[in-house]
């Protein structure tokens, strides 16, 4: 049984095997840490990319990238906390949309599917989520669709989100997943 727990530690200094980053389908990333991610895995950013141009990715699925690490020069940390993988969970279609509950419950259920072997067979024991893509801030910017009403609010972090996380991930097998929420929200 997976162990979730909640942090304001930022994900940059963690010692995750894994990094699990919300994303969407059009290659943009909005977020600072999320940019940031670029330059510190750019083998990571330029696969995403890529399948992002090729439009083959579709919102509700992960896609899992292997890093290849880096061995001399100064690319490489002294500290010994890079991922060696990081699985991008594809949870809108665009930056400016929030994640929407068939997306994140599929993307979720894509990544656990593909986080079973990791743990299984290559040692994987602890992860790190970046929750802030998923939490949506500015509600009223959102316009609503009246046909799809249902699907097209924000996600609530503490009703709607945080729940779902839970029952997708906990059923994993001895992993710890720290997922890491911006300081404003209450733990």
């Amino acid at each position: 049984m997976a162990n979730l727990q909640l942090t304001h530690a930022p994900i940059l200094n963690s010692s995750a095997q894994l990094l699990i980053l919300p994303v969407n389908t059009t290659g943009i990333l909005l977020d600072p840490v999320l940019t940031r991610t670029k330059t510190l895995f750019p083998d990571n950013y330029q696969h995403y990319h890529r399948t992002c141009r090729d439009g083959s990715l579709n919102v509700g699925s992960c896609l899992l990238h292997k890093r290849a690490l880096e061995q001399t020069g100064l690319g490489v940390s002294s500290s010994g906390n890079q991922p060696s993988h990081i699985a991008n969970l594809v949870i809108s279609d665009h930056p400016y949309h929030p994640a929407r509950m068939r997306w994140l419950s599929a993307a979720l259920m894509d990544l656990q599917q593909q986080l079973m072997p990791l743990i299984r067979y290559q040692g994987i024991r602890k992860a790190a989520l970046l929750a802030r893509p998923l939490i949506f801030d500015n509600p009223r910017d959102h316009q609503t669709d009246p046909s799809d009403l249902t699907y097209s609010l924000p996600l609530d972090w503490h009703t709607d989100t945080l729940p779902l996380l839970t029952q997708h991930l906990q059923s994993l097998p001895k992993l710890r997943i720290d997922i890491h929420l911006p300081k404003d929200v209450n733990i």
